[in-house]
């Protein structure tokens, strides 16, 4: 999981912006799929949600040192 967050640090705000668009879209189609059984690995939707939280952790943490 480190690994993760270090991978999303090093990348740039609108790099995160991308990613956390892209996170949405996939956790919509998972949604989706979930509601019609269709659903293969389970477990995706709970990575999905944790990296979106850290995506909009690590952008609040950058805002927050911007304003300083």
């Amino acid at each position: 999981m480190a690994a993760k967050t270090e991978d999303f640090r090093a990348k740039s705000d609108d790099q995160l912006t991308a990613d956390l668009v892209d996170l949405k879209r996939e956790q919509f189609n998972l949604r989706f799929q979930a509601a019609t059984s269709q659903l293969e690995r389970p477990a995706r939707i709970k990575e999905v949600r944790r990296d979106i939280a850290r995506i909009k952790t690590l952008q609040a943490e950058r805002s927050g040192s911007a304003k300083a």
